[in-house]
């Protein structure tokens, strides 16, 4: 059930807020009349280019103690939760992600429940569900979070979530605005997916559609904007309307898709992590072959946000930012 309440302008302390959704999102409440103290906080020192008037930037390990301190310090009364670890280093190890992505989230929680905080606004995931053969073609918050164990982005996930749910329960004081994340796309983003869309071809499992939910950056950054401004409340699928299959994304990128058996791109998957060249291992499989498709009918109906791009706009509109950037996506070369 979605909350409403009203106050006077928010003082934010925003965590994870040199990626680029953090400072996508700093310069979007800039232009906002609703936030009379910014506090933007990442574990990285955050360079001066990046750097805006009117924001105070801190440099904090969202597993610091001190959090609590700070919030005490600069009277927050809202904190957007963004820091994640998205893509490991080479040198990481689930360990550290755990400690980060779960613990780090606990003492955001217990940091905000000590010091009165009214919101929390956390960067979730589509991935929370879980990549299975029996997900539902279309995914709704009141799915079952089933992120697999072996997939260690998607088990946090899920256990985050579980977190939650339990300070839902126990601090209902503290209003938890949670956003399940699509595939973002945009002018400067670069992730795991569009990677594989860099590839010279596009790999697919046979007997798998393998559909993606697109969301353009700026609708992220929008919504949660829209969720900050009126103090709602609530989990949300966020993802444009609409999924493409590799099959259309294939020939909109103009490059040939290639399908292979299920216990073959295993068996690559694995040589090619043993040799350094692949990021994926035997155990992102079902990344691949069971993506999670998110309907967002509550993000438009409840919480009253409509995304500016369809999935399939979104992709359009990358292909163009690229190109514009002369870092083409797209093949030159004609499919048969």
């Amino acid at each position: 059930m979605n909350h409403f309440i009203h106050r006077g302008a928010r003082r934010v302390l925003i965590t994870g807020a040199n990626g680029f959704l953090g400072r996508n999102l700093v310069s979007a409440m800039l232009q906002s009349r609703s936030f009379e103290t910014i506090v933007a906080t990442d574990v990285r020192p955050i360079s001066p280019e990046h750097c805006l008037p009117r924001v105070t930037y801190l440099e904090l390990d969202v597993r610091d103690p001190e959090l609590v301190v700070f919030l005490g310090t600069y009277a927050i009364d809202t904190v957007v939760h963004l820091a994640s670890i998205v893509t490991p280093e080479k040198k990481s190890n689930r360990a550290f992600e755990y400690s980060v992505d779960v613990l780090g989230t606990r003492n955001v929680l217990d940091a905000c429940i000590a010091r009165g905080v009214q919101q929390l606004v956390v960067s979730s995931s589509g991935a929370a569900y879980g990549y299975y053969a029996d997900n539902p073609a279309w995914l709704v918050e009141s799915d079952v979070l089933r992120g697999n164990e072996s997939f260690a982005y998607a088990h946090h996930k899920r256990l985050v979530e579980e977190m939650l749910a339990q300070y839902r329960a126990k601090s209902p004081q503290l209003l938890q605005t949670v956003f399940r994340i699509g595939t973002i796309l945009g002018e400067s983003v670069d992730n795991q997916i569009t990677a594989m869309f860099e590839k010279t071809r596009l790999l697919a499992i046979r007997g798998s559609d393998s559909p993606f939910v697109f969301i353009w950056e700026t609708d992220v950054t929008g919504a949660m904007l829209h969720a900050l401004e009126r103090r709602l409340a609530g989990c949300f699928n966020l993802a444009g309307d609409g999924a493409l299959s590799l099959f259309v994304i294939a020939n909109r990128l103009n490059k040939p898709l290639i399908t292979l058996p299920a216990w073959l791109l295993k068996g690559a998957l694995a040589v090619g992590q043993a040799l350094g060249i692949s990021r994926y291992g035997p155990e992102h499989l079902d990344f691949l072959r069971y993506r999670p498709v998110l309907l967002n009918t509550a993000l438009k109906k409840e919480l009253g946000y409509l995304p500016m791009m369809t999935s399939s706009e979104a992709l359009d509109a990358f292909i163009a930012a690229r190109a514009a950037q002369s870092r083409p996506i797209t093949s030159s070369r004609k499919l048969a």
